[in-house]
């Protein structure tokens, strides 16, 4: 321990494991901070030796569902079938193509497995092709802190360019010359995105031309293409406001220019369609609505309402095509797929024939096409990619996803069930267990959420959940507020000084589940990741006594530090999410629910924290901490795990096998704890 002031307003806040961020910044500590994650490791695997074996016969398990020679469903893009494909045995993937139909001669343009050879960690991303087919841009990052090379491979040759472009963000886009890419610089301490800069082939990447800077640094910035091709777009997006421009991409040596200049509390996307651009905008319009503007008048005034604002309806987002428009709706918490033809003005909706699911589109780069692919999926139904056809309204289920062992999804059962919280509001859980599965009191339920940034947490497939299900356990998902199940209002009631709603939320879900005798406290555990483990450790300050055990992930747990420091990755990002502490009102607020600054001496329950040292996005140090504060308050006897992994960043191991190590040990101590061994 070391005394750090971290306090302000007068405030008095001392933080006495501050010297564990030291890794990264090289500081009299790095070494120390090595040492004191590899002890916390050996201690996390002493205490669960006893269940070694468990977990490898869990991964085999979890593993042997998965088909390993397996292939994706080609998507056609500009005259080529793309797909990826797995070999047995193989982490990774091979990304492939062919010319013009599925019978022709294989192209292998990427052997990711290959490529990762000798690296413990390897991830390939942003896959760009030129527009005249030869070239591929993509990027590689071999640390897991999100800081990408771009390479680009000339597919005629299978040469490999020299022009290596670091650090950058995964997404690129070629301007129709077919020699200019625009990337996304980032910043190499703070990794914001913070620059657009235009590489022009064979051209040392130092001389590379900055198109755009962004200066406040609360926002993220990418550049992107419509689906039309005809336009290079520069996003710039903060958590309340936006801001694009636009550029000609047969002229990529042109000036952007703003489509609207950023508006306060304003959100607006936009996509090309024909002889006019389509715009989603929160303006004026809580759940969103759909605009219109002509091509050459851009801005705000000349916007005309083409789907108004619902109270009830969220206008989630818009897939564009020549004829058709494809409206993503959300309504009682359920994703709708809305078809419109745009020479008649015709529109309905696609049936999926389930009470609870999850679909969106997917795959769909083509702009002149009738066909529509999108994925669905439920608790009980494995990922499933169909092709609809929005003219004739016939959907073909083009693959789902094989499941080994003889799944059969009559086997579980789906409920859908509403809790009342404290403040009258009525918060959707959805459940799956196995048939057979008694509900009482000594029914062992993982209770998971989210809740933060307005992200959804849909009922979707898990192969690997199965071995939760088939042993006894109830999953359940508390759709609680900060998410955006409900509507925008359902994360605005969930954010900055609304917060705790979030908190408060998932305790009065627990309480009704075991009103209701589907498990008790003696058997109810909780799950959260990222902004999901800020939520883990807010509930185990603030009920500790609900849960049998705790499984926080990458957690979020010393928001007003993090807040507070500028330099550490996306942290000015976040202040629209969480409020910026320099404010003594925001400050009070978070650190009344930082669960890192309301670790008292009380009893806490079971409890496994997961991190990855290179993390960019909630830095290892934050788990570290909360971890250390515990062991020094906690009066319990109860156990507490902290597992860094080494070799990773926030998203975990990144082969397609060697996450479920980390599901495995999750699993083994929730097993554990019930008493279950096999």
């Amino acid at each position: 321990m070391k005394d750090h002031e971290t306090g302000m307003h007068g405030d008095k806040r001392n933080d006495e494991y501050y010297w564990m961020a030291d890794y990264f910044s090289k500081g009299p500590d790095s070494s120390k901070v090595v040492d004191y994650l590899n002890a916390e490791n050996a201690y996390t695997d002493t205490m669960m030796a006893g269940t070694k074996q468990f977990q490898r016969d869990l991964f085999a398990e979890m593993k042997g569902r998965i088909k390993e020679k397996d292939e994706s469903v080609p998507v056609f893009s500009n005259g080529y079938w793309y797909y990826t494909r797995s070999e047995e045995g193989k982490q990774y993937f091979k990304y492939c193509r062919k010319k013009g139909t599925l019978e022709a001669t294989e192209e292998i343009l990427l052997d990711v497995d290959q490529m990762a050879e000798g690296h413990p960690y390897y991830s390939a991303s942003g896959f760009s092709v030129s527009p005249d087919n030869k070239l591929l841009a993509f990027g590689v990052d071999t640390v897991s802190r999100r800081e990408y090379t771009i390479h680009i491979k000339h597919l005629e040759t299978g040469e490999i360019l020299k022009d290596a472009i670091f650090p950058t963000d995964p997404g690129y886009e070629w301007g129709n010359d077919n020699k200019t890419l625009f990337y996304t610089a980032t910043n190499p301490k703070t990794l914001l995105s913070e620059k657009i800069k235009r590489h022009t082939l064979g051209a040392d990447p130092k001389t590379d031309v900055t198109v755009y800077v962004e200066k406040d640094n609360s926002n993220y910035i990418g550049v992107g293409k419509t689906k039309s091709d005809k336009f290079i777009v520069i996003s710039s997006t903060a958590t309340m406001s936006s801001e694009h421009r636009i550029l000609d991409a047969n002229k990529p040596e042109g000036e952007f220019q703003v489509f609207q200049p950023r508006i306060k509390n304003v959100l607006y996307d936009i996509d090309h369609q024909n002889d006019k651009f389509l715009i989603v905008t929160n303006q004026d319009a809580l759940n969103f609505k759909l605009m219109e503007t002509p091509i050459g008048k851009t801005g705000v005034a000349n916007w005309k309402e083409v789907i108004p604002t619902r109270k009830d309806v969220l206008l989630q987002g818009i897939d564009v095509f020549k004829d058709y428009l494809v409206i993503t709706e959300r309504k009682n918490g359920l994703l709708q797929l809305r078809i419109r033809n745009i020479t008649n003005q015709a529109e309905h909706y696609v049936d999926f024939g389930e009470a609870a699911y999850t679909a969106y589109p997917s795959g769909n780069p083509e702009y002149d096409t009738k066909n529509l692919r999108y994925s669905y999926t439920s608790l009980t139904t494995p990922n499933s990619v169909y092709d609809y056809d929005m003219e004739s309204k016939k959907k073909e289920l083009k693959k789902r996803q094989e499941v080994l062992g003889g799944y059969d999804p009559e086997e579980y059962v789906t409920e859908r069930l509403y809790a009342t919280a404290r403040d009258g509001v009525k918060v959707p859980i959805s459940l799956v267990y196995k048939k057979g599965t008694a509900k009482s009191a000594e029914t062992p339920m993982l209770l998971y959420a989210y809740g933060s940034y307005g992200y959804s947490m849909d009922a979707s497939f898990s192969s690997s959940r199965l071995s939760l299900l088939d042993r006894g356990f109830i999953f359940a998902i508390a759709h609680i507020r900060g998410g955006q199940e409900l509507g925008r209002q359902w994360y605005e009631d969930g954010k900055m000084f609304k917060k705790k709603n979030t908190f408060f939320d998932f305790i009065d879900c627990a309480e009704f589940l075991i009103k209701e005798k589907y498990t008790s406290t003696a058997h109810l555990f909780a799950e959260g990741g990222s902004a999901g483990g800020l939520l883990m450790g807010a509930v185990s300050n603030l009920r500790p006594d609900l849960w049998r055990g705790i499984v926080a992930d990458v957690p979020f747990v010393d928001v007003v530090t993090t807040m507070l420091d500028e330099s550490i990755p996306l942290t000015t990002n976040e202040w629209d999410e969480w409020g910026n502490p320099k404010n003594k009102d925001s400050y009070e607020y978070m650190k009344s629910y930082s669960p890192y600054d309301n670790v008292e001496k009380k009893a806490y329950p079971n409890m496994l924290v997961t991190t990855g040292l290179h993390d960019s996005q909630v830095q290892y140090f934050e788990p570290a901490k909360w971890v250390a504060r515990l062991r020094t308050h906690k009066t319990d006897k109860n156990v507490l795990l902290l597992k860094t992994n080494m070799e990773a960043g926030h998203g975990g191991a990144s082969g397609r096998f060697d996450y479920l190590k980390e599901i495995a040990l999750r699993c083994a101590f929730m097993f554990a704890l019930e008493g279950i061994r096999e």
